[in-house]
Formats: structure tokens, C-alpha cells, sequence
């Protein structure tokens, strides 16, 4: 051995074994971590469940194409209706929901689903507002709300004016106090300052009104939907009725709604006259004086000649009346002439004496007869005199167009018009004479049956409500609460101070039995003139 390898063998065998074993630990160092690091891989996984099947299909699904939400476009059945109030649901959606919606998702089920709840409680609206009876509320009930609100208001302004201290009676917060202590008395158990005054508690009533008017149009699976409830109830609350709120009570926009409403029909030259000689504002009074002396101005400044001249004077003259008119209503507010109406109504003893009759068919008259019979509680006989007045008219205007057809030989059926006839006859009747009338025209219970008996039995005539007409207005005429207590009233006298027949015992010719005569004659022509409008 030591001669065929040499004496350094040994040294070199100790090496190679050496090497035999280091190369093994390597190898068995590589092996090993290869196998725990797959070992340590499937060990980290381990403590999670198998995935289950049926969660993989709901993968699947929801990955998987969603199938188009088919929206019928149709709510009212009416074209003209449809469209805006579609406009108005997608104006909606851009504005109060899309803009912050498409920052969580694309998916626009969510927005179509909200469209067709919102397009369904618009439907279920539509069909409930076709069997609400719409005359009764809009001829009375809205009529007397309306008035009701007029006199508290005019009651507060009284009440301010009495006041000594101007600082008070220009303040904006004692109006509004007068006004809801007025509201108090009024209306016995309602008082509205809390909602009108406090813009949390007008949110709050609003939400309160959302949510009823939800439950009585939401299907019951979307309505127990809290989230979609209050979501909806939020939209409608905040972003469609406060704002709807605080647009109709601008004071710009109800004078921009005005003049479009006037644009195409202007009152007529009567109309604007009462207007000038029952407004109790000065400053009005002077701006309609400043455009009249502007356009008389204007009218003098024209070099005309034949036929214009003529209607330029005509012009002239009437700007002329009304500056007159103009004047004479400041002069009177200014001296307090208004105010002092009954110290003046003292100074004369007898006052005019304006007929029943004639007061009813007077439109000025009329107007503070009014306010006393709401005053006393008989609007309601009022009301209904004036009712079937304008009943009178449509049917024998109908009846008449009618046999014009028939002598002309068109084609119109006689019962199609009778039928129309009869609703509104027995629309009259409901309203004010039937047990569920509210307020109720208390009259002869016989002759209350003789008409409902007439009404199921016989084609209504334009008479058909004469005989309770002539007692509700003996009632009127005789009634101590009524017309004789009118001619006792302040309202009386402000009546004949508006209607010029209260005047200064200084004027000379002002005997009362001539002014009562006067009046009762121009009375009777402008009723003359009325009906030959008519």
C-alpha cells in the first residue's frame, strides 16, 4: 500500500472520507428543506374547510350576466302626465343618487330597482287620487283653509296696528307671534308655529308625512325594507317636499307665478279698479300713480292726427280717472279716514240700507258679507246659495246647448248630458245637504227628502234646487245672527265706505234715504249688466 500509493496515502484517504461525508449532510440538508418547505406550505392551510359546492354556483351566478329589469313607463295613463314625472324620477336619481352610487358600483340593478319602487307607489297614488271626490274639497274645504288664513292674517295686522310703539308694529317676530296667537283662537286646538318656525321640526312633520304616505303606497315587502324605507323617506322629505316648500313660499317666485298667469288674460278695467279702491297700501297705490303719469307722459309726447287722436284722448282720460282714483285712496288712507270709519258712521244716525238681494250679487259686497257670515259661522248657507246659483247657470247653459244641437241635427246624446247634470246635482246635494255633509246646511228635513227623492227619480232641471235655495235665503234675510245683524256690524259700514256711499255729513246732497236709493240703483244695474254678460 505504502509502496504503490505513497507515504502521503494515508493522509489522502482521511481526506476523501472526510469529503464522502460532508457531501452527504449537504445532500441531506438540500433534501430535507425542499420537503419541509412543501410540508410547512400544505400545514398553513390546513385549519380552513373544504369550499362547499353550492358556494362556487352562487359564484357563478353572480358572476354570470343579470338579466335586464323590464320597467313599464306607463303611471298615469295619461302621455302629458307620464312624461315629466318620468323626467322628474331620473332627475332625481342623477342628483340625489347616482352621483355617489357609481363610486361603490357599476351595477345599475340597484338604481332600477329603487326606479321601479318609486314608479309603483306613483301608480298606486294615481289610482287612490281617482276615488277621492275632488269637488267638495277644492270648492269648500280648500276655499275655507284658504279664507281662514287670509283672517288670521288680516286679524294679526289689526292687532299690530293697535299697538302705540312703531318698533313693535314693524318688527317681523311680533307679526309672526300675533299671528299664531291669533291662529290659536281661530282654530281652538291647532297651532302651527312650531312646524312654520323651526326648520328641525318642519324636517321631522315631513319624515312623519313620508312615512304615511309610504305606508299607504309601498308594497308591504319594500315598506318593512328599513333601509329602503328611510332611504326613500330621506329623498322625499329633504330633497323633493323642502324644497318644493320653500319654492312656493318665495316671495319672487309667487310674483314671477302671477305674471305668467296674467300674461295672456290681464283683468279687466273693472277688476283693476276694485283692486285700487280696496288695497289699504300706499306704496302700491303710489307705484300704479308714478307708470300712470309715465305713460300719460309718453301718450302727450306723440304727434298724431286723425283717427289716433281720437283714441289717444280716450287713452289720455282714463290714465286721468285712474291717477284720480289713485289719489283720492291715498288722501283717505293717509288721513285715517279707515280707521275712523265708525266715528264717521256715528256722525250720520241712518245708514244706507243695501237690500239682500243686491249685496249677494255685488262682488265688493259681497266680499265682507262673506267675511261676516264665516265670522258667525254661516259660510256654509252662504256657500251653498252661491253654489247652486252657478249650478243654475251650467245646466240651462247645457240644456240649451243641447237643443241647438238637436235643431241643427247633430248627433249629442241627451244622456250623456243629463248624466253630467245629475253628478253635479248630486254633487251639491252631498256636499251640503246629505247626513255626511260637514258643514251641514240645516233646512226643512222634508224638503230635504222631496229633493233626494226628485234627484233618484227624476231628471235634474236647473230649478230642481229652487225651493231649499228660497229658504236658505228667507233664513239669511231673517235671521237676527244674519243680514240684520250684518247692517249693525263694522263690516257694514267699511261696505258702504268702499263702496262710496259713506260720506262726510259736510257734503252737500248726502241725504241717507237718497244715498240708499242711489246705491240700490247702481245695484241693480250692474246686476243688469252681469247677467247680460252672463
Amino acid at each position: 500500500f505504502l509502496i504503490t500509493f505513497g507515504p502521503f496515502a494515508i493522509f489522502y484517504l482521511a481526506f476523501y472520507i472526510l469529503c464522502f461525508i460532508g457531501g452527504g449532510f449537504v445532500v441531506l440538508l438540500l433534501f430535507g428543506k425542499i420537503n419541509s418547505e412543501k410540508h410547512l406550505e400544505r400545514c398553513e392551510h390546513s385549519y380552513l374547510p373544504s369550499t362547499q359546492t353550492a358556494i362556487l354556483k352562487v359564484l357563478e351566478e353572480i358572476k354570470s350576466e343579470s338579466r335586464p329589469i323590464k320597467i313599464d313607463r306607463r303611471l298615469t295613463g295619461s302621455s302629458i302626465i307620464d312624461e315629466p314625472l318620468q323626467q322628474v324620477i331620473q332627475f332625481a336619481l342623477r342628483d340625489y343618487i347616482q352621483y355617489w352610487y357609481y363610486t361603490l358600483s357599476d351595477d345599475e340593478t340597484f338604481l332600477l330597482e329603487i326606479r321601479q319602487t318609486v314608479q309603483n307607489a306613483l301608480v298606486e297614488f294615481s289610482t287612490r287620487s281617482k276615488e277621492v271626490d275632488w269637488q267638495p274639497y277644492f270648492t269648500t274645504r280648500l276655499v275655507d283653509d284658504f279664507a281662514t288664513h287670509l283672517r288670521v292674517f288680516r286679524k294679526a295686522q289689526e292687532r299690530l296696528n293697535e299697538r302705540e310703539d312703531p318698533k313693535q308694529r314693524d318688527a317681523p317676530e311680533e307679526l309672526l307671534d300675533s299671528f299664531f296667537e291669533a291662529e290659536v283662537e281661530m282654530e281652538r286646538k291647532i297651532c302651527r308655529d312650531v312646524v312654520c318656525m323651526s326648520r328641525k321640526d318642519e324636517e321631522g312633520y315631513l319624515r312623519d308625512l313620508c312615512e304615511v304616505l309610504l305606508y299607504l303606497l309601498l308594497p308591504p315587502g319594500d315598506f318593512h325594507n328599513k333601509n329602503m324605507r328611510y332611504f326613500l323617506r330621506e329623498v322625499l322629505a329633504r330633497g323633493v317636499l323642502l324644497p318644493l316648500i320653500n319654492q312656493l313660499s318665495d316671495p319672487d317666485y309667487i310674483n314671477q307665478f302671477v305674471i305668467w298667469m296674467i300674461h295672456d288674460s290681464s283683468c279687466n278695467y273693472e277688476a283693476f279698479l276694485n283692486i285700487l279702491k280696496l288695497t289699504d297700501k300706499a306704496a302700491e297705490l303710489e307705484a300704479v300713480k308714478d307708470k300712470v303719469l309715465e305713460e300719460l307722459q309718453y301718450l302727450r309726447s306723440l304727434d298724431t292726427g286723425g283717427d289716433d287722436i281720437n283714441f289717444i284722448k280716450n287713452q289720455i282720460n282714463s290714465l286721468l280717472f285712474v291717477k284720480k282714483v289713485c289719489e283720492t285712496r291715498i288722501q283717505r288712507l293717509q288721513s285715517g279716514k279707515e280707521v275712523d270709519a265708525l266715528k264717521l258712521a256715528a256722525n250720520f244716525g241712518k245708514l244706507c240700507v243695501i237690500p239682500l238681494e243686491h249685496i249677494i250679487v255685488h262682488n265688493i259686497a259681497l266680499q265682507f258679507f262673506m267675511d261676516y257670515m264665516q265670522h258667525m259661522g254661516g259660510q256654509a248657507i252662504l256657500f251653498f246659495w252661491l253654489t247652486v246659483e252657478g249650478y243654475r247657470v251650467t245646466a240651462q247653459q247645457q240644456l240649451e246647448v243641447l237643443q241647438s244641437s238637436q235643431r241643427d241635427g247633430k248627433r249629442q246624446s241627451s244622456q250623456t248630458t243629463k248624466g253630467l247634470l245629475r253628478s253635479a246635482a248630486l254633487g251639491v246635494y252631498d256636499q251640503y245637504l246629505s247626513e255626511k255633509a260637514s258643514p251641514r246646511v240645516e233646512v226643512d228635513k222634508a224638503a230635504v227628502t222631496r229633493l233626494a227623492q226628485k234627484l233618484n227619480k227624476e231628471d235634474p232641471t236647473p230649478e230642481i234646487f229652487d225651493e231649499i235655495q228660497k229658504k236658505v235665503y228667507d233664513m239669511m234675510l231673517r235671521d237676527e245672527r244674519f243680514y240684520p245683524s250684518f247692517k249693525q256690524h263694522p263690516l257694514y259700514v267699511r261696505m258702504l265706505a268702499e263702496l262710496d256711499m259713506l260720506k262726510e255729513p259736510s257734503y252737500r246732497g248726502s241725504d241717507d234715504g237718497d244715498g240708499g236709493d242711489k246705491l240700490t240703483r247702481n245695484l241693480i244695474c250692474h246686476h243688469r249688466r252681469k247677467k247680460l254678460k252672463k
